[in-house]
């Protein structure tokens, strides 16, 4: 194991923004998670866990503690008759595996592809889009459990795992590592098409499209909104979409509704709640496409990805951040909650 001093955290992120690890160390097996959590416990130091960089803002300051940065790979799978298991190091990318997958016709993530970050990211976030979520495929999660130090198999119902939430972003924050997650694939299966653009992507298609085609479909529709790593598109430094659908009560969406001018888009989100769109609710604050506030912005294909626009630095965000959730606060009486983690 390798501790290296003072390593710049940009490069290791999506926004491309972020100041120095005081200590780093990249694990590329799980005993060497072990030593590195030795080191952290002997020191009495802050650990923080990275993996694929695509969900998270480094402070200009840095991280004063130790960034581990979980870089295990592999991929391993067995068929069984109508489902094929994959277990996937936490340190592999998600899209290599996204591709595997649907390459095999193995379905349940195809919606899921061109989505930044490594596969340890996705159960955290319960990583969700175009009408599929990993919580729906995920069969466990294999994590090192810091309280007990030991390695642990999590089924998928100990989870807890909501929209875009989990125990390991909520209860039990900072307390696991993912090292491996098993996911469960139905094979020769048709693709999910229930979100409103890849309908209207399909309504002139003969028939129900493959899973490649869907996967392709979903990948077009993402470029065109900006949420696709494209090198040299200065929309692509971003974490993505910046901030949560907010479920709200169906009351409040009343008023809303009653004084809006155009209709509010909305989806049920269970009893007496209702999910509004963050885009929709940016938009009408004020907060456009092309949004500039010095050198930070908003996309110029969507609303919801907040940009480094040119050579911004973490607190250029964090005022924009600020900025789009106090307004939209003020006229909407919806507190939005930010998807990327703060480091630093």
């Amino acid at each position: 194991m390798q501790v290296l001093e003072h390593v710049p955290l940009a490069s290791y992120t999506t926004f491309g923004i972020g100041g120095p690890a005081r200590w780093f160390i990249e694990a590329s097996s799980e005993n060497e998670i072990i030593e590195a959590v030795r080191f952290v416990r002997e020191q009495n130091l802050s650990l923080f866990v990275l993996g694929g960089g695509s969900n998270l803002l480094v402070s200009d300051s840095g991280f004063p503690g130790v960034v581990l940065h979980v870089a295990l790979r592999g991929i391993e799978q067995q068929s069984l008759g109508s489902v094929t298991r994959f277990s996937v190091a936490a340190g592999e990318d998600w899209n290599t595996f996204v591709s595997q997958a649907v390459d095999q016709n193995c379905g349940g993530i195809e919606c899921l592809t061109g989505i930044p970050g490594s596969v340890g990211g996705t159960p955290v976030q319960n990583v969700g889009a175009y009408g599929q979520e990993v919580a729906e495929t995920i069969r466990r999660v294999r994590v090192f459990d810091l309280q007990t130090q030991s390695f642990v198999d999590l089924k998928a119902q100990e989870c807890g795992f909501a929209y875009r939430r989990s125990i390991f972003n909520t209860s039990s924050r900072n307390r696991y590592i993912v090292t491996h997650v098993e996911y469960e694939l139905k094979n020769n299966a048709s693709p999910v098409v229930s979100y409103i653009d890849l309908k209207r992507y399909f309504q002139d298609h003969d028939g129900l499209p493959t899973l490649t085609e869907a996967s392709s479909a979903v990948r077009k529709i993402r470029q065109s909104k900006g949420m696709l790593i494209v090198p040299g598109d200065p929309d692509c430094r971003s974490a993505g979409s910046f901030f949560k659908n907010p479920v709200i009560p169906s009351g409040l969406f009343a008023q809303i509704a009653e004084s809006a001018e155009s209709e509010v888009p909305n989806y049920p989100a269970g009893e007496g709640q209702v999910k509004v769109p963050a885009a929709w609710l940016l938009d009408q604050a004020g907060f456009h496409k092309g949004y500039t506030m010095g050198k930070a912005g908003i996309s110029r294909k969507h609303t919801l990805a907040l940009i480094n626009r040119d050579g911004a630095s973490a607190s250029d965000i964090a005022a924009l951040r600020d900025a789009i959730i106090a307004k939209v606060a003020a006229k909407f009486e919806i507190r939005l909650e930010p998807e990327p983690v703060w480091v630093g």
